[in-house]
């Protein structure tokens, strides 16, 4: 018994002038033709694939190709956005819409596909540092896009893909800035009523006169002031190592967990941590539509402001003080020190759902 050909999913497109009577005077069985299509002279077959490589060779036909697969061109959820529940809170049709989110930062990418930036402000007033839109260090895009890059088909998707972001460019392209820039940029942030600030920045020494900016704006403005605590934790996770403007009682302060749930080793500790989000290898946007994955406080604080965004469009009627309780009491437990965990891991849908 003859060893039977192993056949193929092809598509065979016939020449304009091409002459023949039949598919089988080319050596197609009738039973090999899957589908002959009406807009072009072409047909969907199954063959095998010497038959494939004489069709090429034919003087009638324009080309044979395999059927190759095709996929949708889909966005990447990133694990720290299903840890804090945020695609089942989309799915209820909460994404922040209306609420402008202030990302105090190194400026972002404006042409980076994924985000919606809609204005901003830069402290610097010469070079490439003046253009809020230049990030040269790509950490206040990686951190916009964790809060609200766009649900569509590209990339990834943030917690609050509808807010509208804000470049307030207060670091330069190598991270650095100034007590006095980061008041420049809340108090543009003020003047321009945002709804939501990410500070994903700090100092291990306190500025009076950041204290006195995030006061105004959290108690004075209804501004809801989100910080990273700090990379500045241990192995053992001991010490009071919280950085500023993160101790402050008016700002939300937000330590890093993994992908696990268990604190990231660099994840600085204290009695100022608020609450926790994922933190650790975070896939978010890069400048120049790229994405990349960063570990720090810095790619957790996004998670808990682009949650603060969402739950100020679904509850516009609560304060800024509201809003903070609101996530601070519905955070789950994932360990008894609150030294490093807070009150516990983000849970934005039990939040909404409170």
């Amino acid at each position: 018994m003859a060893e039977q050909k192993k056949k193929g999913m092809f598509l065979v497109k016939f020449k304009q002038e091409s002459e023949f009577s039949t598919y089988s005077s080319l050596g197609i069985a009738d039973e090999e033709v899957i589908h002959e299509f009406k807009i072009a002279r072409m047909i969907e077959c199954e063959i095998t694939e010497e038959l494939m490589e004489s069709l090429n060779k034919n003087p009638d036909i324009s080309y044979v190709e395999r059927n190759i697969p095709v996929y949708a061109y889909q966005q990447e959820v990133p694990y720290g956005i299903t840890r804090v529940q945020a695609p089942e809170v989309h799915q209820e049709g909460h994404a922040g819409s209306g609420v402008k989110l202030g990302i105090i930062d190194t400026g972002i990418d404006a042409a980076h596909e994924d985000l919606n930036v809609a204005d901003g402000f830069s402290v610097f007033d010469s070079g490439e540092d003046a253009d809020l839109y230049n990030d040269g260090s790509g950490h206040g895009t990686h951190v916009a896009g964790t809060a609200a890059a766009l649900d569509n088909d590209t990339g990834v998707v943030g917690v609050a893909p509808e807010a509208s972001l804000y470049a307030i460019k207060v670091l330069d392209g190598d991270g650095s800035g100034s007590s006095a820039g980061v008041v420049r940029g809340l108090e543009w942030a003020i003047q321009n009523e945002m709804g939501v600030i990410n500070m994903s920045l700090g100092s291990p020494e306190p500025s009076r006169a950041i204290q006195d900016a995030v006061d105004i704006a959290f108690n004075e403005h209804d501004i809801l002031v989100v910080a990273a605590a700090g990379n500045e934790g241990n192995e053992e996770g001991t010490g009071n190592t919280v950085g500023y403007p993160a101790q402050h009682d008016a700002v939300l302060a937000v330590a890093a967990t993994d992908d696990n749930d268990a604190r990231a080793p660099f994840s600085s500790t204290g009695p100022g941590v608020d609450v926790a989000a994922p933190g650790a290898s975070i896939l978010s946007s890069v400048p120049g539509n790229s994405y990349d994955r960063l570990d720090g406080t810095s790619m957790a604080a996004p998670h808990v402001s682009g949650a603060g965004a969402v739950l100020r469009a679904a509850f516009p009627e609560e304060s800024a003080a509201e809003i903070k309780e609101r996530i601070i009491s519905t955070a789950k437990d994932i360990g008894d020190n609150a030294e490093w965990y807070g009150s516990g891991l983000l849970q934005l849908l039990d939040a909404v759902n409170r």
